[in-house]
């Protein structure tokens, strides 16, 4: 008998199949495109047969783990009754169908109609009329089936293992700008940024035999090789002939980075092709991210090095090899991290400016970006949610527009002119001139990190020379659009043209402002020095199927595919204000090796394959929400009514007229 769908609500409600938001009919429905078969052009391709018989998962209740490639082989002579990734064929989103689909932010509740941050579909094998998840009795068929093998419980050889599957990934991401970015230019623009694509030629051909040496290590640890090959030091030193080319990329990025953002700037062609290419679900980040992921490499080859180091004893005979591929990796990370930061810095600073209208200089030499987030501006139509941004010299507001999808700045103020009040529950006051305005945070640490950093900064910019910038007093800007033409502001904040939204919804910014959180320069960091990525099991919602899929965890987001294998990700899921942690006897899950995200009532398990991997997906997660978890006391305490979005306050500026808003917002 067909079965309901089961439904995989996301964080981000506007997702789609590749990291970013697409204009659909409907506010309320997000469909999936390019979930189709091999005749489509969707991700992955292949028979139908392939595509749901490769999920199945094979355990070993004696070691405590299971093996996925075996377990791929297994579910292929199941006959398809094994566990299943995506359908390709059927895949759509209907908020309609589903209250628990629906997004409410904290205590912004009558936002302007925008891309929705609500819910999304991984539907199972078979499509509407398929099994919904698959039976658990399958499941126990395979452990019972794999019970016989014994696989590897040793914490080296899960460290091994990571390293091999963040490799695969790494390896893609330098494929997306040398392969499929390189592509879409033309040979004037190649020419352009040689520098760029001579050093990742390099690096492919030389990650290409890694990875090989690499994926043949872990297949004679796991059981085709004896004693000898339970070690990875030896395939890492190896490695390290390539460090040169590192040495010489580290020095060289920046240049990279700025001669990216000098065409975008400059030449209108090469800023259409760019931006093109970041509307194709294959580029899953923005392209400056892609520029930065050698460094962050480098930087996960130190911490597997040292948590091997960590765990083996004195005498292992791996540990040699490991404390020598250290000792030399060191010497290149150290330069990382002291270029590293400025790095990022500069990024955000130029993917900031591809959002933002009325403010064209934002990216100076100086200038470093402290933190970002939302706060609830105070004004007599009630409460406007506004997105505000600190940097070491000036600090912005800005609103994003429900049509162009972009930032449009509302005001601006110098931080050398800038004073702060406390004020009554969550709520401070910003001086800027003689003209004051009054926010509120949606929790008592949000606002006390706000009001600590704003009086870092105004006083450390007293020990500067004064800018040359043409910088004007808050006192002369309101949230009223007449006025922004006074303040030096671009006039194209005024009947800005529509414009097909935003290809960015999926990145940090656009989710502190669909979640209502902050970050800050150093949670970036943190972000690119944890990453990871491997197969992991998800529970459906409404039955006791697990699905098994490839996961990547990066920049505050799950990006998920059928195989490490796929170019373009099924869907996608930001992180940001998100609680991680063990499930709870209410829950109900009686397996092992499970973690839960949980945010209001959306809530997704997921299933790693030990101990250990469990506790390094827990451990990278939470440096990925930690940063929101003082906002979860917030969240439960929010009014929890879950509705669609309406179209009433398109032309509100983003004026919240809901007195629960202001009630929540001033009682937290």
């Amino acid at each position: 008998m067909a079965q309901p769908v089961d439904d995989y609500h996301g964080i981000n409600g506007n997702v789609s199949l590749d990291r970013r938001s697409e204009i659909v009919q409907s506010p309320n429905r997000y469909e999936l495109a390019g979930l189709v078969g091999p005749g489509g052009g969707g991700g992955g391709g292949g028979s139908s047969s392939d595509r749901s018989n490769n999920n199945s998962l094979s355990r070993s209740s004696e070691a405590g783990t299971y093996d996925l490639t075996s377990a791929e082989a297994k579910a292929r002579g199941l006959n398809g009754n094994g566990l299943h990734t995506v359908d390709e064929n059927v895949v759509n989103n209907n908020h309609n169908n589903n209250n628990n689909n629906s997004f409410t932010h904290h205590q912004y509740q009558n936002q302007p109609s925008t891309p929705q941050y609500g819910s999304m579909t991984l539907i199972p094998p078979g499509g509407a009329n398929g099994m919904n998840g698959g039976g658990s009795g399958t499941l126990r068929s395979i452990d019972e089936e794999i019970k016989k093998k014994k696989w590897p419980t040793d914490r080296a050889y899960f460290l091994a293992k990571e390293l091999l599957m963040t490799e695969r990934t790494y390896k893609k991401d330098l494929d997306v700008l040398n392969t499929w970015f390189r592509d879409e230019l033309t040979p004037e623009d190649v020419e352009n940024l040689q520098p760029l694509f001579q050093y990742f030629d390099s690096m492919l051909e030389h990650h290409s035999v890694f990875l090989r040496d690499l994926e043949h290590r872990i297949l004679l640890w796991e059981g085709r090789g004896g004693h000898e090959t339970h070690r990875i030091g030896d395939v890492m030193l190896k490695n390290m002939v390539v460090l040169p080319i590192y040495d010489e990329y580290v020095e060289s990025h920046r240049e990279v980075l700025q001669r990216l953002n000098d065409l975008f700037e400059n030449d209108e062609r090469f800023q259409q092709t760019y931006r093109d290419f970041e509307l194709q679900k294959v580029c899953y980040l923005p392209i400056c991210y892609f520029v930065l992921k050698p460094l962050h490499r480098l930087l996960h080859y130190q911490l597997l090095l040292e948590l091997l180091l960590e765990h083996y004893g004195d005498d292992h005979f791996d540990r040699t090899d490991c404390h020598g591929t250290l000792m030399m990796l060191t010497r290149t990370t150290e330069v990382v991290r002291r270029e590293l930061a400025a790095s990022e810095n500069y990024t955000l600073l130029c993917e900031i400016q591809r959002d933002l209208i009325g403010f064209d200089t934002l990216v100076q030499t100086d200038r470093k970006l402290i933190r970002q987030g939302c706060l609830l501006k105070h004004s007599k139509r009630g409460l406007q949610q506004r997105m505000f941004f600190l940097f070491s010299d000036i600090l912005l507001y800005a609103f994003k527009s429900p049509i162009t999808q972009t930032f449009k700045v509302l005001g601006h103020v110098p931080v050398r002119a800038l004073l702060t009040e406390n004020a009554e529950h969550n709520a401070f006051v910003i001086f800027g001139g003689q003209r004051a305005i009054t926010v509120s945070a949606g929790t008592t640490a949000e606002k006390t990190l706000w009001l600590e950093e704003l009086t870092k900064a105004a006083a450390n910019v007293k020990h500067k020379p004064q800018t040359q910038l043409p910088m004007v007093s808050i006192k002369y800007c309101t949230s009223s659009e007449e006025n922004l033409e006074s303040c030096g502001l671009n006039s194209s904040l005024i009947n800005t043209p529509a414009k097909p939204p935003s290809s960015r919804n999926n990145t940090a910014l656009h989710v502190c402002w669909h979640r209502g959180v902050t970050i800050c320069l150093d949670d970036h960091l943190r972000a690119g020095r944890n990453q990871i990525s491997g197969y992991l099991l998800r529970k459906f919602k409404n039955s006791s199927g697990w699905q098994k899929l490839w996961v990547v965890l990066t920049s505050f987001c799950l990006y998920f595919y059928k195989s490490y294998s796929d170019d373009a990700a099924l869907a996608s899921l930001p992180l940001l204000g998100y609680s991680v942690g063990p499930p709870g006897i209410q829950d109900a899950v009686q397996k092992e090796f499970v973690f839960k995200l949980s945010f209001k009532n959306h809530t997704y398990f997921f299933r790693a394959e030990s101990e250990h991997t469990y506790q390094r997906w827990l451990e990278v997660l939470r440096s990925a929400t930690q940063t929101q978890d003082l906002k979860l006391s917030a969240a439960g305490n929010s009014n929890n009514h879950h509705h669609h979005h309406s179209n009433n306050n398109n032309n509100n500026n983003g004026n919240s007229n809901a007195p629960a808003a202001a009630a929540a917002a001033s009682s937290q």
